[in-house]
């Protein structure tokens, strides 16, 4: 993997968990907009619009730079739309990246001809 696939990848990853956070945030400011006095939906909402246009950003760099398949493509969108689906999404990039850390040592080690 390259520097630019990798950058891109990890910035999504970066992204994923703190665009979830302002998802919950946003779906508990709306219960409470409607239960008490208590409104912040506005601010939040802000806030995660531009978490979520960000990871969206950031989501087309990473499908196009490490050219994934369709399926998984799409399995990180749709886990930016699901309110803590950000947290799988970070979870399973850091893992495809601890991955290819191991499969570029052992390529480089001459122990894997991957």
């Amino acid at each position: 993997m390259d520097i630019k696939t990798a950058t891109a990848i990890r910035r999504l990853r970066l992204v994923s968990a703190p665009e979830a956070v302002s998802f919950l945030i946003l779906l508990l400011c709306s219960v409470l907009k409607r239960t008490t006095d208590f409104n912040a939906v506005p601010v939040m909402g802000a806030v995660h619009g531009v978490l979520f246009i960000l990871y969206v950003i950031f989501w087309a760099d990473a499908w196009n730079r490490a050219k994934w398949s369709l399926g998984t493509g799409l399995l990180y969108f749709v886990l930016s739309v699901l309110p803590t689906g950000g947290f799988f999404a970070e979870r399973k990039l850091k893992r495809a990246a601890e991955d290819e850390v191991i499969a570029a040592r052992a390529r480089k080690e001459g122990t894997v001809n991957a």
